[in-house]
């Protein structure tokens, strides 16, 4: 639990500096995510999570 609450934070540290960093192109990015079709968004989401199931399983074992 301690592991997913520090990767919830390491998230929410890279999310936070990149918008403050970069915000018009934030703006940019929300624009075409609400132009998106849903499919290809689910497909997204299952891929980014799935890449993130096998990085925390390679730096872990």
């Amino acid at each position: 639990m301690r592991d997913l609450i520090a990767a919830l934070g390491l998230v929410l540290v890279i999310e936070g500096l990149s918008l403050a960093a970069f915000p018009a192109a934030w703006r940019r990015a929300m624009k075409a995510v609400l132009k998106s079709p849903e499919a290809p968004m689910r497909i997204a989401g299952l891929a980014a999570g799935i890449v993130g199931v096998l990085l925390v399983w390679l730096v872990r074992s």
